[in-house]
């Protein structure tokens, strides 16, 4: 990870852009970070990595909550799987 001034990432987008192909390019403003510039593959990685944990989460949740359970036979029958 390397991190770059947002001014100079203004004046050099282009290398800016290049570099974030293989890694992350955290901007910064007076040494804090503002933002952070990354490919569009590792996007879209980060974002299908948040929907697992989403689910995870969702299934977890669903979990705690107890009360009665469904017989396996019942979730196929209604799913059309019988």
């Amino acid at each position: 990870m390397s991190s770059v001034p947002v001014s100079e990432a203004r004046a050099n987008l282009p290398a800016v852009i290049a570099t974030s192909r293989s890694q992350a390019v955290v901007l910064e403003r007076r040494g804090q970070r503002v933002a952070v510039v990354i490919s569009p593959e590792r996007y879209d990685e980060l974002l299908e990595a948040w929907e697992e944990l989403e689910d995870v989460a969702a299934f977890d949740e669903a979990m705690a909550e107890g009360g009665p359970t469904i017989p396996w036979s019942t979730v196929k029958a209604d799913l059309g799987w019988e």
